[in-house]
């Protein structure tokens, strides 16, 4: 065996480095300087972060690379994706410093850290496997370990009832993915995507269709797509809400590029005949059921799972484009999502720590006793609905163009029917807006306070980049030239 095949898993090689730092510095530090686990880990993921962006630059990454047989493959558009889902985790581990250093998670926050940067290693796997074995190892690893992390606030029956229901349903949706899988390999007698790609091409047996839906059908389970959904509420309500803010972002994140490499990669030839008709209807009963269970939400966790569900459907459409447009647009929807999520989930889980209240009615006249949180949570939610001049304005605007481009009656009404949703979502974001702006005849429930200083730097990170992205559409610029200049789908393809 040629072991300089791990040089091409630098990324990989980086971060279980990290996690060997992190889970020496728990286990053998003494019980004072075991108070810094949670800084400690913030300040090394964030130099990994730094590193790995700057590495990105480097013109010795300008090229892709495999290993094991073609099993693995890396290249600046999977670096780049790999360091927006890196983005996300720096920022849940900044906002989530507090709660770690909380009384109750005192002897297992060090588990907690490690948890979650191996989910993150799965995620990677998942994102450069090219071979049907490497991405099920991806997906166990980044399943499993959330099932734990779900579970944490072991004192409260609902965080028991949401490790449950999550690792039931991690369980059968690895099931039906399998079982997807198992027609796959009859049909092409290979598990390496590009093999699957030539073997079914023309195939348009009974088989091959059920076989496609069961893979899609997984895969769904993990982005929450309708009707595979029911799960994603009561996990969310019942998690701690770091976990959940992790969840909702960076594992939805990695998952949707997952199945773009996946379906692009390996079911390409499938695109017009079979997969592209799935997906429309997936896409639109995801969109528009999301939204109108989102309206019926008082529990902001319970709102922001709803809330995700949609923005589900929404990224699929970059999927659906089939083009390079709709890559670059799917990694900036992401990017996008990923600070506009992380704000809202920063105000909740501030005013959690400190009050524990998470019921909308709560937060009416919150403007009058927290101006501050108010207003991230009002730029969040402008951001999610789509508000411009936001970021999450042009992000469902490049990844509505990045579909048109296939121009299609089918695209058409496909797109028509997303831009109907998102007046429905303005709605709902905007009930949040409401309680804190306008409802303020009444007392509010939630005092003044000062929210910590590592939950006020989240913040901090979250509004500057719905700002920053929603002045200046550079990254997206590169981010287009480059899945460009790289082929039609770059390292994906």
């Amino acid at each position: 065996m040629d072991y300089s095949q791990f040089l091409a898993m630098k990324q990989e090689i980086a971060l279980l480095v990290v996690f060997l730092l992190v889970f020496l510095y728990d286990t053998f530090m003494p019980k004072k300087a075991q108070n810094a686990t949670a800084a400690f880990t913030t300040v090394v993921f964030a130099i990994f972060t730094v590193l790995s962006i700057a590495d990105m630059f480097c013109p010795c990454s300008t090229a892709d690379a495999t290993a094991f047989a073609g099993m693995y493959v890396t290249g600046p558009v999977i670096m780049a994706i790999k360091n927006i889902l890196n983005i996300g985790v720096l920022i849940v581990l900044i906002q989530s410093i507090k709660w770690a250093n909380g009384e109750f998670m005192i002897v297992r926050r060090g588990e907690f850290y490690e948890l979650l940067l191996v989910t993150l290693f799965g995620m990677y796997l998942m994102i450069s496997a090219r071979h049907f074995l490497l991405f099920l190892i991806g997906l166990e690893s980044a399943s499993l370990p959330l099932a734990a992390m779900v579970a944490f606030d072991k004192k409260r029956y609902e965080s028991h009832e949401a490790a449950v229901k999550y690792l039931l349903t991690a369980v059968f949706s690895s099931a039906v993915f399998m079982m997807g899988l198992s027609f796959v390999y009859g049909l092409a007698g290979s598990l390496y995507f590009s093999d699957i790609n030539l073997m079914i091409f023309g195939e348009n047996s009974a088989l091959a269709v059920v076989a496609l839906a069961f893979v899609i059908a997984g895969v769904g389970f993990k982005l929450s797509l309708v009707p595979f959904h029911l799960w994603t509420a009561d996990v969310y309500q019942g998690a701690p809400t770091s976990a959940t803010s992790y969840l909702s972002v960076i594992s939805k994140g990695a998952t949707a590029f997952a199945f773009l490499v996946v379906m692009v990669q390996a079911f390409g030839m499938f695109y017009e005949e079979v997969w592209q008709w799935m997906l429309y209807a997936l896409i639109i009963l995801t969109i528009t059921v999301g939204n109108l269970f989102a309206i019926r939400q008082k529990n902001l966790k319970r709102f922001l799972a709803f809330s995700s569900i949609s923005q589900a459907g929404y990224i699929m459409l970059g999927v659906i484009a089939f083009n390079a447009t709709g890559v670059a647009s799917l990694m900036y929807y992401v990017l996008v999502y990923i600070f506009s999520n992380l704000a809202a989930f920063g105000v909740i889980g501030a005013i959690e720590n400190a009050t524990g209240k998470v019921d909308m009615d709560d937060y009416n006249g919150l403007s009058t006793t927290n101006p501050r949180l108010s207003f991230c949570m009002m730029l969040a939610m402008f951001s999610l609905a789509g508000i411009p001049p936001f970021a999450g304005f042009f992000s469902k605007f490049f990844i509505f163009a990045g579909a048109l481009q296939q121009g299609t009656i089918a695209i058409y009404i496909l797109v028509l029917i997303a831009l109907i949703n998102t007046i429905v979502s303005l709605y709902y974001y905007l009930l949040v807006v409401k309680a804190m702006y306008i409802k303020t005849e009444e007392p509010c429930q939630i005092p003044t306070f000062r929210s910590a200083c590592t939950e006020r730097l989240g913040l901090w990170i979250s509004v500057a980049g719905i700002l920053v992205l929603g002045v200046g559409a550079v990254f997206y610029n590169y981010l287009l030239e480059m899945t460009t200049s790289l082929g039609l789908f770059g390292s994906i393809m």
